[in-house]
């Protein structure tokens, strides 16, 4: 059986660095990423703390090809993308979590 997955961008505060990353359970990577659980990997080292974009799958392997387009593409192309989802670049981590 396969399982749903998702890519997601994180943001540090003042945007001035990404992180793009694939998952197949969103609320709880997003946690991790949040809470600095791997405090040596990019995103703790860089504070991509805030969940900017991101996008669900019905497949896995889906996902994975969409996360390996994005971090092909210009920094240009990824600010395009979260701003057609996400204008104002707000933590859209309540929207996930169901706080």
């Amino acid at each position: 059986m396969e399982k749903a997955g998702y890519v997601y961008i994180m943001s540090s505060p003042n945007r001035t660095t990404l992180y793009t990353g694939v998952t197949s359970d969103l609320c709880k990577r997003v946690w991790k990423h949040r809470t600095k659980y791997y405090p040596e990997s990019f995103s703790s080292k860089y504070n991509c703390v805030m969940l900017v974009y991101y996008q669900g799958f019905q497949r896995i392997e889906d996902a994975i090809g969409e996360e390996k387009r994005i971090k092909g593409g210009s920094r240009k192309q990824k600010d395009e993308l979260i701003n057609k989802m996400n204008p104002d670049y707000i933590d859209l981590w309540n929207e996930i979590s169901g706080i």
